[in-house]
């Protein structure tokens, strides 16, 4: 057993291994996924319409859905959001 890491925080931990900024990204790529699928079932919006209000191919929106798949432009996360009455909003801190 390593116990190198012990009594580190996760966010320690993460910086030590030099993998921080790909973590976090990939938990609000994951997050952004989970709650566009989240809204589409609110509003009882499925893949094939979510697409065509998006003007998009179904692909595309199985890509942007992914949660696995961080190859999404902000036009389109925007878009996607449009389309489902809400607002992207993004910050720095």
């Amino acid at each position: 057993m390593n116990t190198n890491h012990i009594g580190m925080s996760f966010d320690s931990f993460l910086e030590e291994e030099d993998i921080a900024i790909e973590v976090k990204n990939e938990a609000v790529k994951r997050l952004i996924s989970y709650n566009l699928l989240a809204e589409m079932e609110r509003q009882n919006i499925n893949k094939t319409e979510m697409a065509k209000k998006m003007n998009t191919s179904r692909a595309a929106l199985n890509r942007l859905l992914n949660p696995y798949n961080d190859s999404v432009t902000l036009a389109t996360l925007s878009k996607a959001a449009n389309v489902l009455g809400k607002k992207l909003v993004l910050h720095l801190q």
